[in-house]
Parts: structure tokens; sequence; C-alpha cells
């Protein structure tokens, strides 16, 4: 069995990882000439965070993350909505990280080189086009100039490219471009006085209009930790085009930027701040897709975003691609033939990922901090007043229960 993986983010290399585990070949192909540590800050969930453990990367990634300890919820007054412990402190046994994007896949990225060889990732090639037969898979990929420089052949092709991915167009040509729900999304680092207990998740504001913060590593000193921030804000209407794919990570503009942050009042960080300090910050649409009727034709496949790209909601994106390549590397174990593996990992993995796309396009856990500001939008005396306990609950827990992390009872909730 040998595997040919399009994309080597953090989808592609986990994919890669398993199938080593299980005694499978494989080979990546990035089209990046080089294999950065790009990006800002993510939260890695401990479902995802299991997975990694079992590939013995618990350490490294405890070398280099903070483990997430409480999430705040709050309304953009800064009046606290929900609270709860996360990771080890709501009982799991892993934790919830909160790491800078490229050390995350750093990490993943060494341990790939070390199992696999180096020469088992070819960067700087972009799928062209691929070809099945009864006997397998043939990929054809090209430089940026459009030269070909490499031919490949598997067992299977597993599409791990993205948002933008070259192996879902192919399956669904006319699908068009991703949808964007008019919120563009700012994101930046800077080391920053510690707050809270120095490993606190803070998420203020609904759907249309909040400001996230966390610390995603150690700082300069013992005072201070690299803080990331993302500020989400709605600027267009639902059904407009989505800007050019060229235009998704440009620098943000702070004169774009800083009036919306003034919409918001967070009591334990000085927001305003921390991003005027911020010295290069950048700005991405936020954008998914429409669910697919099917992952899998033939020996071809879909994994991470370019099977179920999502809005960036209750910290998913990058733990969901973890669990896809679990899933597949047990498929294919199992499977007396590559077909059959991909419609059984199929199976389990579209219906569970499609409804969280659905979920996190209505808020998902966030949805709580919406449902309080739709029903006292100027803030409230008591929050128990304005939407009970248990309705509260229900909206968060449902959403972790959906996605797979939900925390051992009565461990995770905190009252204010």
């Amino acid at each position: 069995m040998k595997a040919i993986i399009v994309g080597g983010g953090i989808g592609g290399l986990t994919t890669a990882l398993m199938l080593r585990s299980r005694g499978l070949d494989c080979e990546i192909f990035e089209q990046a000439d080089t294999i950065r540590e790009l990006g800002v800050g993510i939260n890695t969930l401990p479902h995802a965070m299991r997975e990694l453990a079992g590939l013995g990367l618990l350490q490294k990634l405890d070398d280099v993350a903070v483990r997430t300890d409480q999430l705040y919820y709050l309304n953009r007054h800064g009046q606290e909505v929900w609270r709860e412990a996360r990771g080890i402190d709501a009982g799991h046994d892993v934790p919830q990280f909160s790491i800078h994007r490229g050390r995350l896949q750093g990490v993943i990225h060494r341990a790939v080189e070390e199992r696999l060889g180096a020469d088992a990732i070819h960067t700087g090639c972009r799928l062209g086009a691929f070809t099945q037969d009864e006997g397998g898979v043939t990929a054809y990929f090209f430089d940026r100039a459009g030269a070909h420089v490499h031919t490949a052949r598997g067992d299977i092709l597993i599409g791990a490219d993205g948002i933008h991915s070259r192996v879902r167009e192919t399956l669904f040509p006319n699908e068009g471009p991703p949808c964007w729900n008019g919120l563009m999304l700012w994101r930046g680092a800077r080391d920053w006085p510690l707050f809270l207990t120095g490993k606190s998740m803070i998420v203020a504001g609904g759907l249309n209009a909040k400001v996230v913060i966390y610390p995603i590593a150690e700082g300069s000193s013992p005072a201070s930790r690299l803080t990331n921030w993302a500020v989400l804000v709605k600027v267009g209407e639902g059904n407009a085009p989505p800007p050019r794919k060229e235009d998704w990570s440009r620098p943000g503009r702070r004169e774009e930027l800083m009036p919306h942050v003034a919409r918001f009042s967070v009591p334990y960080i000085d927001v305003k701040s921390l991003i005027s300090a911020t010295p290069e910050f950048y700005e991405y649409p936020t954008c998914d897709r429409d669910p697919l009727p099917y992952w899998s034709s033939g020996r071809v496949t879909l994994l991470g975003d370019a099977a179920h790209p999502m809005y960036p909601v209750g910290s998913n994106g990058a733990s969901q691609a973890i669990l896809d390549a679990r899933c597949l590397a047990d498929a294919l174990v199992r499977a007396e033939h590559p077909r059959q593996a991909l419609l059984e990992y199929e199976k389990k993995r579209l219906p569970m990922t499609a409804d969280i796309v659905r979920s996190n396009r209505r808020g998902g856990p966030e949805g709580v901090i919406d449902a309080v500001e739709q029903l006292a939008p100027d803030g409230f005396d008591n929050v128990d007043n304005v939407l009970s306990y248990s309705q509260r609950e229900a909206i968060v827990r449902g959403y972790a229960t959906k996605a797979g992390f939900a925390a051992v009872p009565g461990l995770a909730a905190v009252r204010a």
C-alpha cells in the first residue's frame, strides 16, 4: 500500500505519520517551495491532542505551546456569559494546547522527516492532474512556471491541499469559489504581560463582531507570554463573492482595524494597546464551503480543509484534520481493498464534519454569546436573568458533543 498525499500542511503531515505508524508507505507533495512555519495562533483540542500523543509528539508540543486551562465567553461589554475549564483542568487525560500554527506544523514536519526520511516530502510540486486505473493512481506535478517536475504512482491519492484544493476542484469542477459570510478576520501576536492565569482564553462578542485573545508560547520574561489576538467583524454581505485568494493573507491596515477594536471592552487585558503594539498583522476573509455529498471517487479522497473547510469558531479546523488522518489510516489497515477503505473513512467522517461546518455557520459554541447579546444588547445585571444556566450550558455542551471533545461531566463548567 502506498499513498500519494497532496499537501504538506497539518492534515497531510499527520496523515503521513499515521500511515507510517501502521506500516503503510506514502509520499507528500507540497506546492510551496519550502514547508515554512507560518500563521499565528490556533487551539488544538484534547481529542486531536490524544492522537498526536499516540504518535509520540506530546512532549515536543508541550515544549512550544501553552496548556489552555480556562475559557471565558464575554459579551462585547466584557461581561461574563460563560466560563469553563479546558484540557487537563476539565478532566481530559491530555491537554488542550494554544500554539503557534507554524510550531505545531513544525513539530509534525520534523517527525515526518525523522521517521519517513526527508526524501518522502517533495516541495515545489503543484498537482496538475491525476488518472486512475484498476491498479492505482498516477499523479502529475508541475513547478510554478508550469514545467513538469514529477510523476507519482500509488494505490490511493489523498487531497489534503486546503480550501483551494486542486483535488476537490477535479472531483467537483462546477463547485465554484469558497463561501464568504462577509466576515473579515485580522490576526496577530505580540509579547505581552500575562493575564488571568497566564493560560486562559477569552472570546468577547458574538459572531458578527468579536475579539479572541490567548497566549500561545512563553514570553521574553516569566511575566509575559506571546499573546495571540484575532478580531472578527462583519464588513460585507454574506452572498458576496470572496476576495481573490491572492489577498487572503495580506498585511492588515491599522486604520481599517482600530475603529472595530474600539467596539470591545475586555476587563482582563488592554486589547487596544495590545493590538496597537503589534507591528505586523494580517487579514483573512472568513470562508468555508458547503458540505459535499461525498469525498471519495475510486482511489481518491479528501482530507482536512480540502474536505470540510469551516469557519474559525470552536477551535476545530486543525483538530478535525488530525481526526481525519487517524480514521483514514485505520480504515486502510482494516480494508481488503483501498476503495473499501476510502468509503469507510468517508462514511464515518463526512456526516460529523458536515454537522460541524453547519454549526460553525451559526456560531458554534460561541452562539451562547449571540443568544445573550440578542436578548440583552446593552448588557445585563445578572446573566441568569437573561438566559438560564441550563440554556447556556445546552448551547456550549451540545457543540462539544457534536465535535467529539466533550469533557468529563461535572468538571468543565464554572459558575461566575
